[in-house]
């Protein structure tokens, strides 16, 4: 009969034995999970909405053509004009006196000419009978056309006195509306000095400053709905007929002006107006934002290879846009882009692709 150590020592090592029937084979780690997105490339128009306003197509600077001291204003901003009409004048005393002195010197000149004409036409008398020179005939005939030619000269400097004086007054070279006003009463001015603004009457244009790169290719299609944006309702239709060459230094944008088909009531001179565009059409890739992550400072996203591993693309984005981002390069019809669950992938570990839609998840709907 066994004793108690012998009973000890087999129940340990039936122990150690069932124990050692009941180890299973360690199993594979747990797979990320991921929500992936075929890639399917497919043509993508964005459409922009520009603010700007509504301008003149012929804009005036108006400026003195003599410098002086202003004494008179007669309109203001947002005054309407007549052509010919006196806007503004400056002090005349100067200007006068050059007048004045011009007249005088035209007065002499005057007096010059009669008194040389009168010797003339006495040698003209006198030389046929023998009582005067060739000598003195020619020298009378030269004091005349002298004194004739100082007169032409005299005259040609009142005329130009008087045209500069007439300069004083600052006056409407077209019917318009004043825009701006850079000068006041009693401040001096110099020759060409903006003093207003005209806007004239005519064709209207809606002004755009916009970015370069949205017109990286020429729209199709060059008509264009502009509406008042404090009242969408109140639009009207126009032509693009200008787009400026240069990029703007301020602003980083170039003028693009919209001709007008007329201004319909409520929008005139002044308002500001919306309009939108649509930019030409091109192959692209539309993503969920959750797709995008970075390579180092890149964009990038995360595909699924053929072997199920997952693997870290440089993609280039051409528009950012609420929910979505649209990838202009990088990615190929018919890959596997990882949409949701990528956080804590690193290059080459194998995934599980979830069987759900992304779309479930996002609404909480258990898996």
């Amino acid at each position: 009969m066994a004793g108690p150590g012998l009973k000890r020592v087999v129940g340990l090592s039936l122990l150690v034995l069932l124990s050692a029937c009941g180890e299973k084979p360690q199993v594979e780690k747990d797979r990320p999970r991921v929500f992936v997105q075929a890639v399917k490339p497919a043509a993508y128009a964005a459409s922009v909405t520009l603010t700007g306003d509504v301008q003149a197509r012929v804009q005036t600077e108006l400026s003195f053509r003599v410098g002086g001291k202003i004494i008179q204003r007669a309109v203001d901003v947002g005054d309407r004009v007549s052509a010919r009409q006196v806007l503004a004048k400056l002090d005349p005393k100067d200007l006068q006196t050059n007048v004045d002195s011009a007249q005088a010197q035209v007065t002499a000149e005057q007096a010059r000419v009669k008194q040389s004409a009168a010797a003339f036409v006495r040698q003209q008398k006198l030389l046929p009978k023998g009582y005067t020179s060739q000598s003195e005939f020619d020298a009378a005939q030269a004091a005349l056309r002298s004194s004739q030619s100082a007169l032409t000269a005299a005259q040609a400097q009142l005329a130009n006195a008087r045209e500069q004086l007439s300069y004083t007054a600052l006056i409407a070279d077209a019917p318009g509306i004043i825009t701006a006003r850079q000068a006041e009463v009693g401040q001096v001015v110099q020759a060409t000095m903006p003093i207003f603004s005209l806007a004239r009457d005519g064709e209207r244009d809606a002004v755009f400053n916009v970015y370069e790169s949205l017109l990286a290719e020429a729209p199709d299609d060059k008509s264009v709905v502009v509406s008042l944006l404090g009242n969408p309702a109140i639009k009207t239709t126009g032509t693009v007929r200008e787009i400026t060459p240069a990029v703007s230094a301020q602003t980083g944008t170039v003028q693009v002006k919209v001709t007008l088909n007329g201004l319909p009531e409520g929008m005139q001179l002044g308002s500001v107006v919306s309009a939108t565009a649509k930019i030409p059409g091109k192959s692209a890739i539309e993503l969920p934002w959750s797709a995008l992550t970075k390579n180092l400072s890149d964009p990038a996203v995360w595909l699924v290879d053929d072997d199920g591993k997952a693997q870290l693309r440089t993609v280039t984005v051409g528009r950012y846009l609420t929910g979505k981002v649209i990838i202009n390069d990088g990615l190929k019809d018919g890959e596997k882009v990882i949409i949701a669950g990528g956080q804590l992938l690193h290059p080459g570990v194998k995934v599980e692709i979830a069987e759900d839609t992304y779309k479930d998840l996002a609404e909480g709907v258990q898996p």
